[in-house]
């Protein structure tokens, strides 16, 4: 139980640290940085990269409560099909509202994270992958993106 509880801080402290580098760059730039198009070819800015995270953190945050409450099905995802639908959901969403969507969802990610009476592997999967790991994912394109636009 030890190794367990220990994993789950460290995961934790992970996500943390993860979030706080995010946020950093994002919070450097001005908000018109922020929207401004050109962070992916597809038409993504700052602040749709922010919304995409925060939906993949309100999605983990759902399937971490059903671990806990032992309602979980493994059934397949469909990430690029979800990814599209995140996109169409939140380009048209002010910035503070996406902000608010992201905080939140994180909040409820970690809220369902501490909540969990063990973590199990899937458990350990989505958290990561939602969270430190998908930081990391966007990590080298959002600081390569920020120097772009602070030299414009």
């Amino acid at each position: 139980m030890m190794a367990t509880m220990k994993t789950k801080r460290e995961l934790a402290a992970t996500e943390d640290a993860g979030w706080k580098t995010m946020l950093d760059l994002v919070e450097s730039l001005t908000p018109r940085q922020v929207e401004q198009e050109g962070y992916y070819p597809e038409g993504w800015s700052v602040k749709d990269m922010l919304a995409h995270i925060g939906n993949w953190q309100a999605e983990a945050g759902l399937v971490l409560q059903q671990i806990r409450l032992g309602t979980f099905r493994d059934d397949p995802v469909d990430v690029d099909a979800m990814n599209q639908r995140f996109f169409e959901a939140n380009k048209d969403l002010p910035l503070p509202v996406v902000r608010a969507e992201s905080w939140s969802a994180r909040i409820r990610m970690l809220t369902e994270w501490n909540a969990l009476p063990e973590v199990t592997s899937k458990a350990e999967e989505w958290f990561a992958e939602s969270g430190p790991d998908h930081y990391e994912e966007h990590m080298d394109r959002l600081r390569d993106w920020v120097a772009e636009l602070k030299e414009r």
